[in-house]
């Protein structure tokens, strides 16, 4: 008897839920086992040349890792796969086979997936195929995983500002300032979104001078004690040039932020953060800048304001389908449900709640009307009881 070939094998993510081995044969063919393992690393490296003493020099190497998922299962056969014994074997047919698979991702915080200059973050699925007297088929596929970061919570929807100024100097000479504010209606965006940046510029200085913004990302990475630092530029704009005595305004002005990679925050080896700078390019001298932060998130601004982010990622924003209405809708008038005698009873007991009480009791203006079966049938005997509470104090 001639075993056929494996045509293909491979591992395949259709869609969220659906995850498979393919194997693809020509003929049959015995197999001890098919596993496969699910691994996720943060991985850290670089290296530095030291100099040790006249014309000696070595290599330093920094290396960190960081595991974040390990998981192992059995699609075909048995663990042991160290001997070519006949027995427990599993016969595939000619054919296309597809072998599903699945497992959830550790509750602890994961990494978001990155590919940075000194470091990455990645997730694979391994599938290892063995068979009698061969060596084992393997085959690997990536996958990405996103640490979600809600924007949508009062640090990250708080305003960034900052001012400076700066005086040049030139020999014994001393010109005026050059002064700069900035702000950012909120510290959390995510890509696509555009940053509203209002500033202003004041040149009282001799020179020309530039306003500029831009958007950088700062990889940090961790091994062994030390550090390494890799600044990128992701977006710029540049303003009109100023002369002496002028003054620009920015009302709002856009900076688009590109498809980036989310803020890493929690990652002991690797930091991913960004930055948006408002500056002055000066030249001749040192620009006038302010730094905001920024957090790049995953999760957008809804439009109904800030909702715990506990609630947005167990919904995973599917309630932002649903048609809310922006205020609710006022009650009818009391002209409409009370009387000329009612509301001057109302009157009088309104100029004795005034304060905090009745603050409160206003508060609820927007709420709708009680239901008709409610309203209560014995008006008078409603107003006698109310008349025994005015001595007492009210009850929280």
């Amino acid at each position: 008897m001639v075993l056929g070939k494996v045509k293909s094998f491979t591992v395949s993510y259709d869609c969220l839920n659906d995850r498979r081995v393919i194997i693809e044969v020509t003929g049959e063919i015995r197999v001890k086992s098919l596993k496969i393992n699910a691994k996720g690393f943060a991985k850290v490296r670089w290296t530095e040349s030291r100099n040790a003493g006249s014309n000696t020099a070595y290599t330093q190497n920094y290396t960190e890792e960081m595991e974040y998922l390990n998981h192992k299962d059995i699609l075909i056969g048995h663990e042991r796969d160290d001997d070519n014994s006949e027995e427990g074997l599993t016969t595939i047919h000619s054919g296309r086979h597809e072998y599903a698979f699945s497992f959830e991702l550790p509750q602890t915080p994961l990494a978001t997936s990155f590919e940075g200059k000194h470091g990455s973050v990645r997730y694979w699925v391994k599938a290892e195929l063995h068979r009698p007297w061969l060596l084992p088929m393997k085959t690997k596929k990536e996958f990405t995983v996103f640490e979600h970061i809600d924007i949508n919570t009062p640090l990250l929807l708080s305003p960034q500002a900052g001012t400076k100024d700066k005086t040049l100097c030139c020999w014994f000479c001393t010109s005026g300032p050059i002064s700069l504010s900035a702000k950012i209606e909120r510290k959390g965006y995510t890509p696509g979104e555009s940053i509203q940046i209002f500033a202003e510029i004041e040149n009282c200085s001799s020179r020309m001078v530039v306003p500029k913004a831009a958007i950088y990302q700062t990889q940090t990475f961790y091994a062994k004690g030390k550090m390494q630092e890799v600044k990128q530029l992701v977006a710029n704009l540049r303003g009109e040039s100023l002369s002496s005595g002028k003054t620009e305004t920015w009302n709002g002005k856009m900076l688009k932020i590109p498809p980036v990679s989310p803020s890493i925050l929690d990652c002991s080896i690797i930091r991913v953060e960004y930055s948006l700078m408002v500056y002055v390019d000066i030249p001749g001298a040192i620009n006038l800048s302010l730094n905001l932060p920024l957090v790049i998130g995953t999760i957008p601004l809804h439009p109904f304001g800030s909702r715990t982010s506990s609630v947005s990622s167990q919904c995973s924003m599917s309630w932002l389908g649903m048609g809310l209405p922006e205020r609710p809708e006022a009650p009818p008038s009391y002209a409409e449900i009370v009387s000329e005698e009612q509301r001057q009873g109302v009157s009088a007991a309104r100029d004795e709640l005034e304060g905090p009480l009745f603050a409160y009791i206003h508060g609820f203006r927007f709420q709708p009307p009680p239901l008709y079966s409610e309203i209560d049938p014995n008006p008078d005997h409603a107003s006698r009881t109310e008349e025994r509470r005015r001595d007492s104090c009210p009850s929280r």
